[in-house]
């Protein structure tokens, strides 16, 4: 149900395994696009921000809410998707693949190991 390559946040991001720059990519989870609905308006910070884990990162808009999306890692932000300026809903249809929101080179690349797999992701939100 949720990709086994990547790693999660209880806050419904995930994280993509480091490219051989060490850059991260980060999304939403399919289950946060879902609860979230039709999906409108994604702002992200800026490239060249500095993040520190748990701070908001940007935010999605849905016809239902506004919600926060956290940066799982601190470190600098290296790219943020600019097809979701126009393109906000492929949060929607693709959240693990053109629906990226971020790119993030992590301060400390160990924290990678810190966050969910996607067993335990997935227990966590079927228990929810």
């Amino acid at each position: 149900m949720f990709p086994d390559e990547l790693k999660y946040t209880a806050e419904h991001e995930w994280v993509s395994a480091p490219n051989d720059d060490g850059i991260v990519r980060i999304g939403i989870t399919s289950y946060a696009q879902d609860a979230l609905g039709d999906i409108v308006y994604v702002s992200v910070s800026a490239v060249g921000s500095d993040v520190s884990a748990g701070q908001a990162l940007g935010e999605v808009e849905s016809t239902k809410s506004v919600s926060d999306v956290y940066a799982p890692l601190a470190g600098a932000v290296v790219a943020r998707n600019e097809r979701l300026d126009q393109q906000p809903e492929l949060l929607n249809s693709d959240p693990y693949g053109d629906g990226w929101i971020a790119e993030i080179r992590p301060a400390d690349p160990a924290a990678l190991g810190e966050l969910l797999d996607a067993a335990a992701y997935g227990a966590s939100v079927s228990s929810a």
